[in-house]
């Protein structure tokens, strides 16, 4: 087993907002899609890696007390400029995680929701 991830989602209220903040803070670009009646904006990813989706469904609510997920954060310092701009605010950090494991912080994204941020050293 290479990782245990293997997939993530993150609960939105509203997707078009959720997405524009993610692709603003990853300056990435978001796939859309429709399923069962759950609107999702798809993390870039490459197989056979885990992927993620920003999620708008009835039975999925933001929230900044649940799970926290890290996401990757090749240039910690750009992104967190970025998240206020897009509508979002730095919680925690930054900080530098001992033993060379990298930078860590805390964000609540323009849902409302507490994500990680993480860049390796």
């Amino acid at each position: 087993m290479s990782t245990i991830i293997s997939w993530f989602e993150i609960p939105v209220q509203d997707l078009e907002r959720a997405t524009v903040f993610y692709q603003a803070v990853f300056a990435a670009e978001f796939k859309r899609e429709s399923m069962g009646g759950m609107e999702m904006a798809i993390f870039p990813h490459q197989k056979p890696n885990p992927g993620g989706a920003l999620l708008k469904a009835d039975t999925f609510k933001p929230s900044a007390q649940g799970t926290v997920v890290y996401l990757h954060a090749p240039d910690l310092t750009a992104m967190l400029a970025r998240v206020s701009k897009a509508g979002g605010e730095c919680v925690f950090g930054p900080q530098v995680l001992p033993d060379d494991i990298g930078t860590f912080a805390l964000i609540v994204d323009s849902e409302g929701n507490r994500v990680g941020l993480h860049q390796p050293a």
